[in-house]
């Protein structure tokens, strides 16, 4: 099912005409919660999982002028050594989201992929784009080392490339991890910001995005710290190429296919700088509820209205 884009320049400047989409924002069900508790995995991420249910969710999308929200899972995510258990949950969690997606309207939802067996997340996403309706999936920056870019995922790549699937990317806990560093900066505070940069480049320079053309990509938080590491990919790239430390890049072909999503507490500064790399018609509204309140959610629409350039 091939999703439309929704540019935030049309969702933001003409409320009352357009529906305004949330491309970012999860859904913490109690199935999900309990497993990753069952794990002790509540604070792997360093910072508790929020609460959420279907009814605030809602609540806050109407005080907000919210029309519709793509529901995914966030971290951890659930791959605890056993991939098995993580089959079955990745299973149950997409049929509770289309569960939710078939009873409330407003909602939709990205499936999450039974990472690191690649076969299994093909099968996984033929079932949940096939039967289950989902817009698209949701892949995590890494899965405990596995990080998007890897040549094992080309098989997935192809399918969802393939499937012109639109894919929302999240930043996980990195693998290696520094536990001192994460102590003292918490994940959040920057190395979300890290992961995923290191995720898209770590990509872009596989010319996967070029080699597997069909996909849509969201990139969250604005596009991280993109709109610097792009540059300095371009600019080094000629030296890299002629001493075969890199391959073949086509970095327009990449570029084509990534979107933005302004979730978390985009200023001026991040909107100009991420105009560099692309349009206005590539970035997408996103609130990372529930791990954002809803005043401040309500803060950054105002926000986002006012620093985005009327031309």
């Amino acid at each position: 099912m091939r999703q439309t884009i929704v540019s935030i320049l049309l969702v933001l400047s003409s409320m009352a005409a357009a529906q305004v989409t949330d491309y970012h924002a999860h859904a913490i069900t109690d199935s999900y919660h309990e497993l990753v508790a069952k794990h002790n995995m509540l604070l792997d991420e360093g910072f508790p999982l929020p609460q959420w249910s279907a009814e605030a969710h809602l609540q806050m999308m109407s005080e907000a002028g919210i029309d519709r929200t793509i529901l995914t899972i966030p971290a951890p995510h659930p791959y605890f050594g056993d991939q098995t258990e993580c089959n079955t949950a990745c299973h149950q969690l997409n049929e509770e989201l289309a569960q939710l997606a078939t009873s409330y309207e407003n909602f939709q939802f990205a499936a999450i992929l039974p990472l690191p067996d690649v076969n299994a997340a093909i099968e996984e996403a033929k079932y949940a784009l096939d039967t289950l309706g989902a817009v698209g999936v949701k892949l995590a920056t890494n899965v405990y080392g596995q990080y998007l870019g890897d040549s094992v995922l080309d098989p997935l790549m192809a399918f969802l490339s393939d499937r012109q699937a639109l894919v929302f990317l999240h930043p996980h806990k990195p693998s290696p991890v520094n536990e001192n560093v994460m102590r003292q900066t918490p994940l959040a505070m920057q190395e979300y910001l890290s992961e995923t940069t290191r995720t898209v480049c770590n990509m872009i320079s596989r010319n996967v995005l070029a080699r597997y053309p069909g996909m849509r990509v969201v990139v969250p938080h604005g596009g991280a710290y993109l709109p610097i590491a792009i540059p300095r990919m371009r600019s080094l790239y000629p030296v890299m190429r002629q001493n075969g430390l890199v391959g073949e890049i086509d970095f327009e072909a990449n570029l084509n296919s990534l979107y933005f999503d302004l979730a978390g507490s985009p200023s001026e500064e991040t909107i100009q700088a991420l105009l560099t790399l692309t349009t206005r018609d590539r970035l997408l509204y996103g609130t990372d509820y529930p791990y954002v309140a809803p005043k401040v959610i309500k803060a950054n629409i105002e926000r986002i209205k006012q620093h985005l350039p009327n031309k």
